[in-house]
């Protein structure tokens, strides 16, 4: 009997260890989270964690719960119920350790880059002279070095939202949130800017960013998130994401490919239209499109293009947001 307690206190004891070590383990941790304005609820039952050291890209349509949920991730906003902690403490009690861009740009156009900088470095509690240092040496590493001294309104935009997403991380936090990062931006710009998210997060750093443009998230997100009428619809990594819908073949051919609807993995089967110059077909779940290429040989179709691919992040975010509409 001693031996049976002895080992209960022993497994009790390994597991309490393993769910602290878990928890250590968590930059943010969000728990049954659901706030309300009235009438209105703009987050529901919301729960997600995200591990330290990663990118998580946060989606969902306009009026999803995002920035809402973000709000009180930093504190701003407090939940109705549930419960959000940052960084193993609650919210509120973490701004100091907290980074964010949000999506209203702030920067005042008379001040120079590295003043700008260094004042919002200075409000996370960083010394004046520190703050400056530790700007200058932030925009030489990012390649505005000779912009340092250059007052907000004479940059470009891009040069702009650079200064401001280093504003953001001057202060060393350990959890960044960015609110819509290249909303607004070339594509020269975007690069530079998804270049410089994928060096802070090998620098250690944990970031949450929210967009609206897909291949941002594919390129750059360990873990995504898709929100909906403030619910969460979807939480996992690329792959588990595009296992939510079948593989699509897209073939080009001037030839008719209807019969290609008769084979058994064929889920549908379109023809060229006006976005698309190819045949798409759909296949079912597991297929993998072998009998497609088959079937075209053994009738001697010419082919001009064939691939199969698994879907996209815009196919599985519009399918699940069309899923959730309806």
């Amino acid at each position: 009997m001693r031996r049976l307690l002895d080992s209960g206190c022993a497994c009790a004891k390994v597991s309490s260890l393993t769910h602290r070590c878990v928890l250590a383990d968590l930059a943010l941790e969000l728990t049954n989270v659901t706030k309300r304005f009235g009438a209105f609820t703009a987050v529901n039952d919301l729960s997600f964690a995200l591990r330290r050291g990663r990118i998580l890209g946060y989606l969902g349509p306009n009026g999803a719960g995002k920035t809402t949920s973000i709000r009180m991730m930093l504190g701003i906003l407090l939940p109705d119920e549930g419960s959000v902690r940052i960084l193993g403490g609650e919210a509120t009690s973490q701004r100091a350790r907290i980074g964010y861009l949000p999506e209203e740009r702030g920067l005042y156009k008379r001040m120079r880059a590295d003043e700008s900088i260094a004042y919002i470095a200075s409000l996370k509690g960083m010394p004046r002279a520190d703050a400056m240092k530790k700007a200058r040496a932030l925009l030489e590493q990012y390649g505005l070095g000779k912009f340092a001294r250059a007052r907000i309104e004479g940059l470009s935009k891009g040069m702009a939202q650079k200064v401001q997403l280093l504003s953001a991380i001057a202060h060393d936090p350990d959890f960044i949130i960015l609110d819509e990062p290249f909303s607004g931006l070339d594509p020269v710009n975007q690069k530079e800017v998804e270049d410089t998210i994928r060096a802070l997060a090998q620098g250690g750093m944990t970031i949450l960013f929210s967009t609206h443009t897909m291949q941002h998230a594919e390129r750059l997100a360990d873990q995504l998130v898709v929100m909906a009428r403030g619910r969460k619809l979807f939480d996992g990594n690329l792959d588990e994401a595009r296992r939510l819908l079948p593989r699509r073949a897209h073939i080009g051919a001037d030839a008719d490919l209807s019969f290609l609807a008769s084979l058994p993995d064929v889920a549908s089967v379109q023809p060229p239209n006006g976005k698309d110059s190819n045949w798409t077909i759909d296949l079912k779940e597991g297929a993998e499109g072998r009998d497609l290429l088959a079937q075209c040989f053994d009738r001697r179709v010419p082919l001009s293009h064939f691939d199969v691919a698994p879907p996209s992040l815009q196919d599985v975010f519009v399918s699940l947001i069309e899923r959730d509409r309806a």
